[in-house]
């Protein structure tokens, strides 16, 4: 049996697609960054060295968007998109777990 089809992407400009890309490259690395979560100092390290080229990426992102005339960011369409590419799962990887029942 087939997995459930993703629901279609919403229609993005290449610059807003490419900001999703690298905030959600951005998010992935902070996920395993974070010493609550983190499973050994390396995988973080190794994350830390290249959220640094991210986060470039990133704003060079936003940047093509503003010169190219895309002030505004339309936050429910982005919004769709970021769930469809399950940045909401990702995202939480970044915040602190609730503690456990010790």
């Amino acid at each position: 049996m087939l997995p459930p089809e993703l629901p279609p992407l919403p229609a993005l400009t290449r610059a807003e697609g490419e900001l999703i890309d690298r905030y959600l490259e951005v998010v992935d690395l902070l996920g395993r960054i974070n010493p609550a979560r983190a499973h050994d100092t390396y995988g973080g390290l190794r994350a830390a060295q290249a959220l640094v080229g991210a986060a470039a990426a990133l704003r060079d992102a936003l940047t093509l968007m503003h010169q190219r005339g895309e002030t505004e960011v339309h936050t429910p369409t982005l919004a769709r998109a970021l769930r469809v590419l399950d940045g909401e799962r990702r995202a939480a990887r970044v915040t602190v777990p609730p503690p456990r029942g010790d």
